[in-house]
C-alpha cells in the first residue's frame, strides 16, 4: 500500500532528522512539519485513514499512532537537550568564581615519606622488594622453621604451597644481606598481608616499614639511640620513651618499644587504657642464625634491626580511632590531611 510505504519513508528518518537539528527554533519547525495541524507529514497521514478500506483502517491508524508518539517523544528529549546545552554555555560574569578542589596526599604516604626523611638523615638507605615472597624469605631465612605458628595458613595469605603474599617486609632485608657485604643500613618500607579479621585496629593488608643495620661493634646502644632519635623527631622531644624484654625469632636480645602516651602525656587515659604507655615497634639485635643463613661471620659482625606500622604511628600522631577510615576513601576524613 502506499500509504504504508509513506509512513515506513518518515519512520526510516525520523529519528536523523530531529537529531540533526541545532536550533530550537529549528527544532519548532521540524515539529511543525511532521505535526502541524494543515501540512505536517504525520497528520496528512492520518487525514487519509477515513478513506481507506474498513479492514486496513485499524491496522494502519495503530501504526500511524505509535509514529506519532515516537515523533513526539523525541522530539521532547532533543527539546530537553538543547535546553540544557543553552544552560551550559551561558555564563553570568557576577557569579562569584568556584575554587576548583585540590587534591591532598593519603595520611599514610605523608606518615611513611616523614618515616622514611627521619631514617634517611640518619644515613638509612631506603629499599623496597617484592610483595609475592617464597617460603624461605619469609620465614625460614628469619629463623623461622616449618614447624613455627606464625608460618600457619589461617595466618597467611598462601598462593601455592612455595608463594604467599609477604607477611612482613623482613625479607627484603635478607635479599640485601645476600647481595651486598657491610656495612649496611637500611630501611624497607611497604605493603604487607595477613588474614586479620577487619576492626578498629586490624586490617588484612597494611604498611610497615623494617629497619637493619649491620657493622662491626654495633651494640644495642645504637639501636636505642637511633629509635630515640626517630621518636622525638616523629612526635616530640618531650616523648618518652621504654624499651621492654620481648621476643622475635629473628632476633635476640629482642625488645618491643613503647612512648609516653601522645593523648595524656603519660598520665592515664582511654586511649592507653589508663597505662600511660602506648606501644610503636619492635626491635632487637641480630639473631646470629640469621647472619650465618646469608653468609655473614657473626664473631665480625654484629647488627640490629626494628619494625613498626605506619598505620599504627599514623593513628597516634594524628588521633585516629579507627584504621579502616585509611581505607574508605571518605573526603571528610582525607580532607582533614
Amino acid at each position: 500500500m502506499e500509504i504504508i510505504e509513506r509512513i515506513n519513508q518518515i519512520s526510516k528518518n525520523l529519528e536523523k532528522r530531529i537529531k540533526s537539528v541545532s536550533t530550537r527554533q529549528d527544532l519548532e519547525d521540524l515539529r511543525i512539519k511532521l505535526l502541524g495541524r494543515k501540512k505536517g507529514e504525520i497528520t496528512s497521514l492520518l487525514k487519509e485513514i477515513p478513506k481507506l478500506p474498513p479492514e486496513e483502517k485499524p491496522r494502519v491508524g495503530n501504526i500511524l499512532n505509535q509514529l506519532k508518539k515516537r515523533a513526539e517523544d523525541l522530539l521532547r528529549t532533543k527539546e530537553e537537550t538543547l535546553k540544557q546545552e543553552k544552560e551550559k554555555r551561558v555564563v553570568d560574569v557576577t557569579f562569584p568564581g568556584k575554587k576548583p578542589q585540590a587534591g591532598k596526599i593519603h595520611p599514610l604516604t605523608q606518615t611513611l615519606d616523614e618515616i622514611k626523611n627521619i631514617f634517611m638523615r640518619l644515613g638509612f638507605q631506603v629499599i623496597t622488594g617484592p610483595e609475592i615472597e617464597t617460603e624461605y624469605y619469609n620465614f625460614e631465612s628469619l629463623n623461622m622453621p616449618k614447624y613455627h605458628p606464625a608460618r600457619d595458613e589461617q595466618d597467611s595469605f598462601y598462593i601455592d604451597s612455595d608463594y604467599l603474599l609477604r607477611t612482613q617486609t623482613s625479607p627484603v632485608q635478607i635479599r640485601v644481606m645476600e647481595k651486598y657485604n657491610p656495612p649496611i643500613r637500611m630501611i624497607s618500607p611497604g605493603r604487607c598481608y595477613r588474614r586479620d579479621a577487619i576492626d578498629a585496629s586490624h586490617f588484612p593488608v597494611f604498611h610497615q616499614v623494617e629497619g637493619l643495620a649491620v657493622d662491626k661493634n654495633i651494640t644495642f646502644a645504637d639501636l636505642k639511640g637511633s629509635l630515640t632519635y626517630f621518636v622525638h623527631q616523629m612526635f616530640g622531644k618531650n616523648t618518652k620513651l621504654r624499651f621492654r624484654p620481648s621476643y622475635f625469632p629473628f632476633t635476640e636480645p629482642s625488645a618491643e618499644v613503647d612512648i609516653s602516651c601522645i593523648i595524656c602525656g603519660g598520665s592515664g587515659c582511654k586511649v592507653c587504657s589508663n597505662k600511660g604507655w602506648l606501644e610503636i615497634l619492635g626491635s632487637g639485635m641480630v639473631d646470629p642464625e640469621v647472619f650465618k643463613k646469608v653468609g655473614y661471620d657473626p664473631e665480625k659482625y654484629q647488627g640490629f634491626a626494628f619494625g613498626m606500622g605506619v598505620e599504627r604511628i599514623c593513628m597516634l600522631k594524628y588521633g585516629i580511632d579507627d584504621i579502616r577510615l585509611f581505607f574508605q576513601n571518605d573526603l571528610r576524613f582525607l580532607r582533614q590531611f
